[in-house]
């Protein structure tokens, strides 16, 4: 595997859809930054006969929320993704977010062939104070790989949450 640098990833944005909407100013020597989008699911809880369960309520947050602390909620990236069969990815948490008390649980890979938003798993883990989320405030960095070789089926085959409605939420 070899790690792609920011020409390459520049090309595919612009010929491929790697990443979008693409903006060169995101760029970085060898990621590109992503946004947060305007959709989050928090957790609400459900009682009744079965045993308490989980379930996710959506909530558009045009104008922010505040996380408490502790707090988990799934949120998307504003960007779309359009992975080649031979490119691999990694999200990972822009270190001032890291910074001010954010975290990303780890499901962090992005297979060749996936496409849509990419849902991020994203906790405020500070013990005292509450952080402030807004769309379009920049979230994490993803990283890319070419592949010596293609799989023999793409997640565009093989995966449960490619080109999923549930994978991109409708930004209204």
């Amino acid at each position: 595997m070899t790690t792609l640098v920011d020409y390459e990833i520049r090309e595919l944005c612009r010929n491929s859809g790697l990443v979008e909407p693409f903006d060169a100013n995101r760029l970085n020597p060898t990621s590109i930054d992503v946004t947060l989008g305007s959709v989050i699911l928090v957790e609400g809880r459900v009682c009744g006969p079965e045993s308490e369960r989980v379930r996710w309520q959506e909530m558009i947050i045009d104008q922010g929320v505040i996380l408490a602390p502790g707090q988990f909620i799934l949120a998307h990236t504003a960007e779309t993704l359009r992975m080649p069969n031979w490119v691999e990815g990694r999200f990972q948490l822009k270190s001032s977010r890291a910074r001010e008390g954010f975290n990303h649980l780890l499901a962090d890979g992005i297979d060749p062939g996936f496409t849509g938003c990419l849902t991020l798993k994203l906790q405020n883990v500070n013990q005292r104070h509450s952080l402030e989320i807004k769309p379009g405030m920049a979230i994490g960095q993803l990283r890319f790989s070419s592949l010596d070789s293609r799989p023999i089926k793409s997640y565009a085959v093989t995966g449960r949450y490619s080109a999923n409605a549930a994978a991109c939420p409708s930004q209204g």
